[in-house]
């Protein structure tokens, strides 16, 4: 069977590890040697004698043991590399572990460390270690781009399922998974081509030899289980242990569609790994904290940013006659109707012209959007460029009729075409920014613009608001999307 080609990267994993066991090697003996000249100098003159060997001595060991710790927490192995969080929590969790450790031998041992040695050491390493995985997942990431450095896949499963994780893994090319054929068993099939995913389809028979048979042939590095294969239990058992007597990769792909890792939980019964999925509910504790946090970041950013919107004011009057502020309807959490503010970016009767427009619409679903909108005036351009327009909806967040983080506010009109899934957007306030934002604004389609507020709602957490408003600011700089 021919049309599949050998993988020329097949290496790409042991390159990374060791590349990372470099990196982290250095790192921790910069910030090791860093923190212990800092603290005591290139000449240290310690009261006791025998403590610059010690010292010496103790830096040695906390520089093996550091590098050795980032190890044992698996933080270099190839599946958590390139996407996701996994890998800069393992890292933190191996170096305060560590670090941890040393305090508590310290004080059993009563060996009074200097506290200024590990108090850079710890934050100044943890720090470049971060920033060195940053680095190496960019470079990691411009390779995936170009069809390399990934994990080749098999999916196993049913027509429908196979399709909408093959589809879902090339969205997600950053994770390194590249889908290069598919397996159905038990599945009555006359074609050889699956034609959403347009992956080959290697068989259909339900036994263990002829799914290997169908790897070998693909040269797949791991195996994907999805929904709807039509396997007993005692096959896919069998299964498992052919693939790791090749070292093939197992993956259980559930039919969970965006659900965020804290949401979900296992527990072994009988055997069996259930897997919880809890409800996340923004009530209570999170909810003041949310309110809090918007109140508190929102006032510092209008007064940080009131002299530049005076200059803007200033520059919308200058540019076109009408008022500074532009007020429009826009419908909030539960429904609720309120006033958005935003500076004015397009001519005075603005709405008045959107008709004459709408056969021109390059937006999809009950969105409009025009790239070359002759509605915007010069200075509106520039200010949509930069979102700068939406400085004034600071004000919203601070009244509470909206969230700096949240689903994009909907017009009354958009709000009248949703069917009853996508009405699941307005359970949470709409925010200044979300993942519709940092995602491509106006490039997305109406289709993934709901799909990232539906995940929004459904995996709410202010550790995520804070990593959207992180990736927000590059957004904005790399005015992606907007117009």
């Amino acid at each position: 069977m021919g049309g599949f080609r050998v993988n020329e990267d097949a290496d790409w994993r042991g390159r990374s590890s060791r590349l990372l066991s470099i990196v982290d090697a250095f790192v921790v003996c910069w910030a090791v040697v860093g923190a212990f000249l800092i603290r005591f100098g290139v000449e240290p003159d310690f009261v006791g004698a025998g403590q610059e060997v010690t010292y010496i001595w103790l830096s040695l060991a906390l520089a093996i043991s550091w590098w050795i710790m980032l190890g044992a927490w698996n933080s270099r192995q190839s599946r958590v590399l390139g996407s996701g969080a996994d890998e800069y929590k393992r890292v933190a969790a191996a170096s305060l572990w560590l670090f941890g450790i040393v305090a508590i031998i310290s004080y059993v041992l009563r060996f009074d460390t200097a506290r200024g040695y590990v108090g850079l050491a710890l934050p100044v390493g943890l720090l470049g270690l971060l920033l060195g995985r940053w680095l190496i997942r960019q470079h990691l990431n411009i390779k995936r781009r170009q069809g390399r450095n990934m994990s080749r896949l098999m999916l196993l499963g049913g027509p429908g399922a196979v399709s909408h994780l093959a589809a879902s893994l090339h969205r997600a090319r950053n994770a390194g998974y590249l889908p290069v054929a598919a397996y159905m068993p038990g599945v009555e099939s006359a074609v050889e081509v699956e034609p959403d995913s347009g992956l080959r389809i290697l068989g259909t028979k339900p036994d263990t030899e002829s799914i290997v048979s169908a790897i070998e042939v693909c040269g797949a590095d791991a195996v994907a289980v999805s929904a709807g294969v039509q396997l007993h239990p005692q096959t896919l058992r069998h299964l498992g242990w052919e693939l790791a007597a090749r070292n093939i990769g197992l993956i259980m792909a559930p039919a969970l569609t965006d659900i965020a890792g804290p949401r979900i939980h296992t527990q072994q019964v009988a055997g069996l790994p259930l897997i919880h999925v809890t409800t996340p509910t923004l009530e209570g504790g999170q909810r003041v904290a949310k309110r809090l946090f918007d109140v508190t970041v929102s006032a510092g950013l209008i007064l940080l940013a009131t002299p530049a919107m005076v200059l803007v004011a200033v520059l919308i009057k200058l540019d076109s006659r009408g008022p500074i502020l532009f007020r429009q309807e826009r419908v909030g959490i539960e429904g609720k109707l309120f006033r958005m503010l935003k500076f004015r970016s397009m001519v005075v009767d603005a709405e008045s012209k959107l008709t004459a427009l709408a056969e021109k619409n390059e937006g999809s679903g009950p969105l409009f959007k025009m790239k070359n909108d002759p509605r915007v005036t010069r200075v509106g351009r520039t200010l949509r460029r930069f979102s700068v327009d939406e400085l004034p909806q600071l004000f919203n967040v601070l009244g509470g009729s909206m969230s700096l983080v949240g689903p994009r506010p909907p017009l009354p009109r958009e709000v009248e075409a949703y069917e009853s899934d996508v009405r699941r957007r307005l359970l949470v306030k709409p925010g200044v920014t979300g993942l519709w934002q940092v995602s491509g604004r106006s490039n997305l389609s109406w289709q993934d613009s709901v799909r990232l507020d539906l995940y929004y709602v459904e995996n709410w957490s202010l550790a995520g608001d804070l990593v959207i408003i992180l990736r927000t600011v590059r957004a904005v700089f790399h005015s992606t999307g907007a117009y």
